[in-house]
């Protein structure tokens, strides 16, 4: 119902803004001049008033309505779930959504069904309410802004500041939306950290979570359990493979920037390097089925026929697909940044009697050295925080090993693994993915601080 009502408050701020730019010319008779502000401002302003109050409301009551709707249907049956455990209550009323809304579910009983039943009448009378609602403020905004469209009427000012409050409000969503995050993995990894030793997870060797137990008041575990969060052959697995994909994306995304920049064509690099980019577009599912069927089985055949030992899943099928993966993202960063060196540096040092490759590796690279470390930055995060490739190709075991022949996993692999399927984020095992967000946020920080500090140098010493 929201987004239907959304695509209506569309259509009536298209014919709020014709309606007031219409009344302005109107009321100037075409003379545009004795308006104050442009008839284009007016319309705008009615817009503003008939649509932006309702789209308020709207996001105010999908945000908090469904809570509500929750807390209405859990005191409705508060009997029946007063007996059942937090996990179970969540289960039956999920249930009870997927029957009221066309889902499905694994089975049904006389509970689910009332549930369900509840939730429908519910969700028909939260919408009445919010289209009554809506067509309210919309009645009212509206009137308020035609009243307001005169010659005197400073229409200007009001849409300015508006675009203004909108563009300081979208500004203050990213930096809350950061703030949250960070809180989020704070506080959880807090409370894993009042289970686990920081030290034993920090700097432990062995990596097995679902082994782990938990004591009668479900607060604490043993200290043989507390080893096996031991997070450094997760660490070893990511640099691993990490280390791995750059060794290949950075040498070729940086030579092919170069040719492409100072060497290829025009016609060339306008053929060239949108069919690289095309790399950026694929799946990472289908990166995924192409090291697994393809580059793995090849690794271990050509280590085979030279008497090494090679696994069928491996860091090194894993890196080497990431790497083609992560390609365009150097290839497209590095070539912009190298393009937008003035060509002044260059015309300097070849009127010195450099030759075009000493230009570019003295002169070009160190004037783009800050872009490019940039591109590089950007793809070392990509490669970090991708999922599906290490899954397909270089498994979930938490070796704790450099050897790239051997079977490896990631931080964010175990991540994706320790919150699937229903999960109690009560337990270690749980709080385990927030503490391993916790420490990929910190080296990601630390990354991104090098990196700046290198920008900052040499932008210092080209400007």
């Amino acid at each position: 119902m929201a987004l239907y009502i959304l695509g209506a408050l569309l259509i009536i701020a298209s014919i709020a803004f014709v309606i007031g730019r219409t009344k302005a010319l109107a009321i100037c008779g075409n003379n545009v001049s004795s308006l104050h502000s442009r008839p284009i401002y007016h319309g705008a302003f009615l817009s503003i008033c008939a649509a932006v109050p309702s789209f308020i409301f709207i996001v105010a009551w999908t945000v908090f309505s469904g809570s509500v709707i929750n807390s209405i249907v859990k005191s409705r049956f508060a009997e029946q779930l007063s007996a059942m455990g937090l996990p179970q209550v969540e289960a039956v009323l999920r249930d009870a959504k997927a029957l009221a809304f066309g889902g499905l579910v694994g089975f049904k009983d006389d509970l689910k069904v009332s549930a369900s039943e509840a939730y429908s009448s519910l969700q028909s009378t939260s919408d009445l309410l919010l289209l009554a609602c809506v067509v309210l403020l919309v009645v009212i905004g509206s009137v308020y802004g035609f009243k307001q469209i005169t010659p005197a009427f400073r229409t200007r000012h009001r849409v300015e500041k508006f675009v203004l409050a909108l563009l300081a409000a979208c500004s203050l969503v990213a930096i809350l939306t950061t703030v949250g995050i960070i809180l989020s993995l704070i506080f959880e990894s807090i409370r894993f950290f009042e289970k686990v030793p920081f030290f034993d997870f920090l700097f432990g060797y062995h990596w097995s979570p679902q082994n782990a137990f938990e004591g009668a008041g479900g607060t604490s575990l043993s200290d043989d359990n507390s080893r096996i969060f031991g997070a450094i052959p997760l660490f070893t697995g990511t640099f691993l493979i990490t280390f791995i994909a750059i060794a290949v994306a950075a040498p070729f995304g940086l030579m092919s920037a170069i040719y492409m920049s100072d060497y290829a064509s025009l016609k060339f690099r306008a053929y060239a390097k949108p069919a690289l980019e095309v790399l950026a577009g694929i799946p990472t599912v289908a990166y995924g089925f192409f090291a697994a069927l393809t580059i793995a089985p090849a690794i271990r055949g050509w280590g085979e026929a030279i008497g090494l030992s090679v696994s069928s899943e491996s860091a090194l099928a894993a890196g080497l697909v990431m790497g083609i993966m992560i390609i365009p993202f150097v290839l497209s960063l590095s070539d912009d940044v190298i393009n937008a060196v003035p060509q002044s540096l260059r015309d300097g040092s070849y009127a010195m009697g450099a030759t075009k490759s000493e230009t570019i590796r003295k002169v070009v690279l160190p004037a783009a050295l800050p872009g490019i470390v940039a591109a590089l930055l950007l793809a070392i995060s990509r490669a970090v925080g991708e999922t599906m490739i290490v899954v397909m190709a270089a498994g979930l075991a938490a070796n704790l090993t450099i050897n790239p022949l051997e079977a490896v996993t990631t931080v964010t692999v175990q991540i994706v693994t320790l919150l699937q399927g229903d999960q109690e984020f009560d337990s270690a095992k749980t709080l385990a993915a927030f503490a391993l967000g916790l420490v990929l946020f910190v080296i990601t920080l630390c990354l991104n601080i090098i990196a700046l500090r290198v920008v900052q140098k040499y932008r210092e010493q080209y400007d």
